[in-house]
């Protein structure tokens, strides 16, 4: 059976028993309620690509650490710091310059989707659903970056890498659910992923905004009209990858040129796609075109930027300095400290606040496992601690050390966190897949459809007379087996 679309959700939310994630309720609203099924649909198949990516992503970067740190560890530093590409057009970058300008632009391409998704059909298109993981997300920003500045202000470091811990990385986190093995219920999968698009939108302001070099206006415009041009084929309907992609290559390369970072580029055109379906169409052109590229920014784009940005020294002494060093320490407790701080008091704060009520199934030390979860930021701080720090390669490794150190230490606690639930996690998982009649629709969602529990008498009807068939089959055996021989 297809999967309805996600403009299909109003129809089905209001159907007698309907339920979105924050719903009205006697005090107020329902926070981490129960998922629309389109949403959860969505949401399932968003994850299960990420969760795959992710895993790719945690091998890269062991990859990457192992053979940085092995006999041979001069060839990595020599891979990394080739250079190829067409000098002329200025693109002779090296291998590690190309994966976090080129390849990232296809990761911030996809975070553009999911954000024009979010805006116009998901949980951000509702001012008051989008309140409280906006908060959250906006606060689990702010305090790893006053965290690492307090720190650095102490102690005397330089504070340009404020931005560094301000990152979560969701294809890292649901790595690290898929090795603990724990079935997060949807609502708090939703959560985690809502939060990182939130996040990933702050990241690229942060990007745009502090990270941009001296302008190159002329290359800066021949993007901007590329941009127009990308929009107006859009709307005119125009098919077909051969014009898209040649055209995407030129507004990354003049993007690139403008002095403003590559990523933008895939940003912007992402946000571009349409992403709402139309009468006849069961997908929106965005949500097709994300399932065909997610796969690649998962499961190639991001992986490649880890293993050649993740290898440096982890030596005793480089390890040491991680949690001696002003800028390093700051990183680090900004990740692990900062974002659960931020994540779970915003969070905590905005439901008192508007009075929404915590799903009865669920507890606040789940949200606080949720963010400590959130303080992995592995993919887009290492990018921003490469920005930050561009002119200084000694402190860039620093940083990245402390980017993994915080990284796992959150990572070991969300585990431990979550592990301690997760009976509870598993049962509601099974609970919000049960589907006894096997129509393909979870039975949670059917409970005010007369038809299902029609198609359930019926199912209960065939069982009951299967086993009074039964009952009648043992009794006449046993009765054979009483008979004198």
């Amino acid at each position: 059976m297809a999967a309805p679309s996600p403009t299909d959700r109003d129809d089905r939310d209001d159907r007698p028993g309907g339920s979105t994630r924050t719903g009205d309720s006697g005090t107020g609203r329902t926070f981490l309620g129960r998922l629309p099924l389109p949403e959860s649909r969505y949401l399932a198949d968003a994850l299960r690509t990420e969760t795959v990516g992710g895993v790719l992503l945690l091998l890269a970067a062991v990859v990457a650490l192992v053979w940085a740190n092995s006999p041979v560890g001069d060839s990595y530093a020599s891979v990394r710091d080739f250079h190829f590409g067409p000098a002329a057009l200025h693109l002779d970058l090296s291998v590690q310059h190309w994966a976090a300008d080129g390849l990232l632009a296809v990761f911030f391409f996809v975070a553009g989707i999911e954000l024009k998704r979010e805006l116009v059909a998901g949980e951000l298109r509702d001012p008051k659903a989008a309140l409280l993981p906006v908060i959250a997300a906006l606060c689990g920003m702010v305090a790893p970056a006053l965290v690492y500045v307090l720190v650095n202000t102490a102690g005397g470091g330089p504070l340009d890498g404020w931005a560094v811990p301000t990152a979560t990385d969701i294809a890292f986190a649901l790595a690290v659910l898929a090795v603990i093995g724990t079935s997060l219920p949807s609502a708090l999968r939703a959560f985690l992923l809502t939060l990182a698009v939130v996040d990933d939108l702050f990241a690229i302001l942060i990007i745009a905004v502090f990270f941009t070099g001296d302008l190159n206006f002329a290359a800066l415009g021949g993007a901007a009209a590329g941009l127009v041009l990308f929009w107006m084929l859009l709307r005119k309907e125009v098919r077909g990858w051969y014009v898209y992609v040649p055209l995407a290559l030129v507004v990354w390369g003049l993007m690139y040129n403008s002095g403003v970072h590559a990523t933008i580029a895939g940003v912007a055109m992402g946000l571009m796609l349409r992403c709402s379906t139309r009468d006849g169409e069961e997908h929106s052109p965005g949500q097709h075109i994300e399932h065909l590229v997610r796969p690649l920014s998962a499961g190639f784009a991001v992986p490649m930027f880890a293993l050649f940005s993740a290898g440096v020294s982890v030596s005793g002494g480089a390890l040491s300095d991680v949690f001696t060093q002003p800028v390093t320490l700051g990183v680090v407790l900004g990740l692990v400290v900062g974002k659960v701080i931020g994540i779970f008091g915003g969070t905590w704060l905005a439901a008192r606040f508007t009075r929404a009520e915590l799903n009865s199934d669920l507890a606040w030390p789940d949200v606080f496992a949720v963010a400590s979860l959130a303080g992995i930021g592995f993919t887009v701080s290492l990018l921003i601690g490469e920005l930050a720090f561009a002119g200084d390669a000694d402190l860039t490794d620093e940083v990245k050390a402390a980017v993994l150190t915080g990284s796992l230490i959150a990572a070991v606690l969300a585990s431990v966190l979550l592990k301690l639930r997760v009976r509870k996690y598993q049962a509601l998982y099974a609970e919000e897949t049960r589907d006894e009649d096997q129509d393909g629709i979870p039975d949670m969602y059917e409970q005010d459809n007369p038809e299902y529990h029609l198609r359930m008498a019926e199912i209960y009807e065939k069982k009951a007379a299967e086993h009074r068939q039964r009952a009648r089959l043992a009794g006449a055996s046993r009765d054979e087996g009483d008979r004198p021989a």
